[in-house]
């Protein structure tokens, strides 16, 4: 089984006057965090690399997921990104590897999130899940492929809300593969607290990381439409491609 490693280095998917879009590598922090001073971060290595010291994101990616990331290259153009996400402007769509083989290929999830609160069954503050009062929240989700108990899913979040493909995807049944948050073992997350990611830790989990993968990113700019798509990361397609040969939807 392949995995992310330390190495990789983040890539430019795609060079505009204004902007980059990277493809962000797993475990990288998309910019540099106090507490996590042993992490490499997608921003300090841009702007190292370019000597750009107002390349700035105006979006974030979690630091297991790799994939499509935005990096604005002055002040201006970060003006104009905050616009784009802050009105919705900007399309974005993930791959990911879950649990499962859904009985459906295509199907929308209109179902609202919001923190589900610490209980004797839940003992992690940040959990989202689906709850009466939480706020809208809408997926699309496509089936690419199943192979043995595994399936490759397309989804397209028409909201942004924290976690929303994971805890949609948990709440449908379909954990993805490596969460330690949504996953099958909800100790997992807790043990990894205490003792770091453990080799016994990542064969619980069959990932060092969870398979999410930002596969494009859209928005209008200067009057044409702008579409990226950074493949599926490596150590993912390895996985998938691992799982043997399987039905295509």
């Amino acid at each position: 089984m392949s995995s992310p490693k330390p190495s990789d280095k983040p890539g430019v998917a795609f060079e505009h006057p204004d902007f980059y879009v990277i493809s962000k590598p797993a475990l990288w922090l998309t910019h540099p965090v106090r507490a996590r001073v042993d992490v490499p971060d997608v921003l300090t290595f841009l702007q190292r690399e370019t000597g750009e010291m107002k390349v700035a994101p105006p979006h974030r990616l979690d630091r297991e997921t790799s994939g499509a990331q935005v990096f604005s290259r002055d002040t201006d153009s970060a003006r104009r990104f905050f616009t784009l996400f802050k009105e919705h402007l900007v399309g974005k769509s993930y791959l990911a590897v879950v649990h499962g083989s859904p009985n459906w290929d295509a199907y929308t999830l209109d179902a609202p999130l919001g923190f589900v609160g610490l209980t004797g069954s839940n003992q992690i503050q940040i959990r989202q899940g689906v709850v009466p009062d939480g706020k809208p929240a809408t997926t699309e989700f496509k089936v690419l492929g199943r192979r043995n108990g595994f399936a490759l899913i397309h989804a397209f979040p028409r909201s942004g809300r924290l976690h929303q493909i994971r805890a949609h995807l948990s709440h449908l049944g379909l954990p993805m593969v490596g969460d330690k948050i949504y996953g099958r073992d909800p100790e997992v997350f807790l043990d990894f607290i205490q003792s770091g990611q453990t080799d016994e830790l990542t064969r619980r989990l069959l990932l060092p990381r969870q398979a999410l993968h930002a596969h494009s990113i859209s928005f209008g700019w200067d009057g044409a439409q702008v579409r990226v798509e950074v493949p599926l990361a490596a150590d993912l397609q390895a996985f998938w491609d691992g799982l043997g040969e399987g039905q295509e939807a």
